[in-house]
């Protein structure tokens, strides 16, 4: 404490800020603990009951955390592009740098099957509630034929009316890294026939992978034109898909770094 007091304020403000932060992010991640284990198992005792049931329980855990997000962080986000967002069933591929965008596509979306890796369903609670909502289960090991189990899986859940959510760069990406972009999203599309929904954001800047410590702020979300599958190889998907989501991230970094600059300009 003396020496906090001996310090200079321009130090003795980033030691409070640090403090703050890492006990507002400290509340955020005791109550998505609790909310998760509340909701987990409820989805979990309540299996018998139909599939629109237990989704909007899970629904109802990611609009809490989001908003437990703005309350205990003060991160909020702004939208745009939503009139891009049809009603029926698509290929969300979005871009990864958080835990921020799973939640939140999860309670802004229509039902979506999220692409997990199998051994997540063996988790207690988690992985039972995770595979009453019907995800896309794959064996990453199997990396030559997890391709295959994307379109299988990926056009039954389309024909039953569930978007699917893919992160075509497969691993969360910190701002500014740019990741290989996998073609199982682009090969579903060209399979399926159906459109993609791109949809960029830069909620890594505020909640970052890895990270403990959230920062305040407002994550930006854009949803970008449908990209129409009939015709188009899984590569010409996959580069138009990349570009966009690509192309709008360097305009929402700009937008950002001007935001946050002294001057605003």
């Amino acid at each position: 404490m003396n020496d906090l007091r001996a310090a200079p304020p321009g130090r003795l403000l980033a030691h409070l800020t640090m403090i703050s932060l890492f006990v507002r992010s400290l509340l955020f991640s005791l109550g998505m603990v609790l909310s998760t284990g509340i909701c987990g198992l409820a989805i979990t005792l309540g299996f018998f009951l139909p599939f629109v049931w237990r989704y909007r329980i899970a629904q109802f855990w990611s609009r809490f955390n989001i908003w437990w997000l703005r309350v205990s962080c003060r991160i909020n986000y702004q939208v745009s592009g939503e009139e891009h967002i049809p009603d029926r069933p698509v290929i969300v591929m979005a871009k990864h740098q958080s835990t921020w965008e799973t939640l939140f596509l999860h309670q802004y979306l229509p039902p979506v099957a999220w692409i997990v890796k199998r051994e997540l369903l063996r988790i207690p609670f988690f992985g039972w509630a995770l595979k009453l909502l019907r995800p896309i289960a794959i064996d990453r090991g199997a990396s030559a034929s997890a391709v295959k189990q994307v379109i299988r899986k990926g056009i039954a859940h389309l024909r039953h009316g569930q978007w699917v959510l893919i992160f075509p760069e497969g691993t969360r990406t910190a701002p500014g890294v740019r990741q290989r972009y996998h073609m199982g999203g682009a090969a579903l599309a060209a399979h399926s026939r159906c459109p993609i929904l791109p949809v960029a954001h830069n909620a890594g800047e505020f909640w970052p992978r890895r990270g403990f410590l959230k920062r305040p702020g407002t994550v930006q979300v854009v949803f970008g034109p449908l990209i129409l599958s009939e015709g188009r190889s899984p590569q010409e998907l996959n580069w138009m898909t990349e570009t966009w989501i690509e192309t709008t991230m360097t305009r929402i970094g700009r937008a950002t770094a001007i935001a946050s600059s002294p001057t605003g300009t």
